[in-house]
């Protein structure tokens, strides 16, 4: 049995991100030892490797109590779990397609870049004006582009 800490330890996720999974329902609620310490057996070392795979690529909390609930019936048809790996591998590529086009913009603000003074500065222009730009790497719905 493993303690809270050495089950971060074990798995890479800080504490309060696990007593944060527990609290939503990720991980299951676990025993306690005699003094109140939360004790946890290699099930729970198995779940939360899982979900630090599934966050380490890109899924989302929901996206990982899904594959966890179709994980828990090992019988079933995989269908589900892939439609949920496609949908993030889209996202994904998504992303890769916006930072692509922020890319390919910054390079061509340094390229046009005079190296004069701010007052003829392209970045501080382009920056200050999006239209400017060739391409729209703009997130969706306004969110900062990771």
């Amino acid at each position: 049995m493993l303690t809270i800490g050495k089950l971060g330890q074990a798995t890479g996720v800080k504490v309060p991100t696990i007593r944060y999974y527990e609290q939503i329902g990720l991980l299951p609620e676990t025993e306690r030892s005699a003094g109140n310490q939360r004790l946890y057996g290699r099930m729970a070392l198995d779940r939360l490797a899982f979900i630090r795979h599934a966050r380490d690529l890109g899924f989302t909390l929901e996206a990982i109590r899904d594959l966890l609930s179709l994980a828990d019936h090992p019988d079933r048809p995989c269908a589900a779990a892939d439609a949920i790996a496609r949908a993030q591998l889209a996202e994904v590529e998504s992303r890769i397609a916006r930072l692509m086009a922020l890319k390919a913009e910054l390079e061509r603000m340094v390229v046009h870049c005079a190296h004069g003074t701010i007052a003829d500065c392209r970045v501080i222009e382009v920056l200050s004006d999006h239209s400017l730009c060739v391409t729209d790497h703009r997130h969706p719905e306004g969110e900062v582009a990771p």
